[in-house]
């Protein structure tokens, strides 16, 4: 009976450790479990606050010279700003109508389409030049001696924060917009840098 009785102690001490152990374990999962709900709080605002970015990232604008009629600019003896006052779409409201400006609100690379209509006349031309900060990136041009003319170009370009991006008419040269929206001008952020 003592053997028995031993035996039964040295059992109930095995089973008092793996009790102790299974209680450890169970104290350091809990408090990996509570770590965690702590990080999951954490990591709800940090998606919060890049979605924030994400909408504030999105900027894309598509506009035309006119809203409606039929309305020939130009030709001037020098390049001349163009101010494209019939909003498509202006998400981020990078682009200014009344100046014709599309200012960069974040760094990153953005792309630029230019489309142009004009008047077919053998001695004018139709042409609008893409200008960054200033200087000339992209010109779209036609001249030919038919009843209407059509050209355009683009650029993808990396803009940091505040860089300007403008259309200019070219020298001596004229376009033409309807309401048909013939002429022009839109951008777009590819992605963030």
């Amino acid at each position: 009976m003592e053997t028995r009785l031993r035996a039964s102690e040295r059992t109930v001490e095995e089973q008092r450790a793996v009790i102790k152990e299974l209680k450890e374990k169970q104290e350091e999962q809990a408090a990996a479990v509570r770590a965690v709900g702590g990080s999951v709080n954490l990591t709800g605002s940090q998606v919060q606050e890049l979605r924030w970015e994400i909408e504030e990232r999105k900027v894309s604008f598509s506009a035309s010279l006119v809203a409606s009629g039929d309305v020939n600019t130009g030709p001037y003896n020098a390049a001349a700003p163009l101010v494209y006052k019939h909003i498509f779409i202006n998400i981020g409201n990078a682009y200014n109508p009344n100046t014709g400006v599309f200012t960069a609100p974040v760094r990153g690379v953005y792309h630029f389409n230019v489309f142009v209509f004009g008047n077919g006349h053998g001695s004018r031309a139709s042409g609008v030049s893409l200008h960054k900060n200033g200087e000339h990136i992209v010109l779209a041009y036609t001249d030919q001696n038919t009843i209407h003319m059509a050209a355009s170009n683009g650029a993808s370009l990396l803009l940091e924060v505040g860089d300007v991006v403008n259309l200019k008419l070219w020298p001596n040269a004229w376009v033409r917009d309807t309401y048909n929206h013939h002429t022009t001008f839109s951008g777009h952020l590819l992605f963030p840098m």
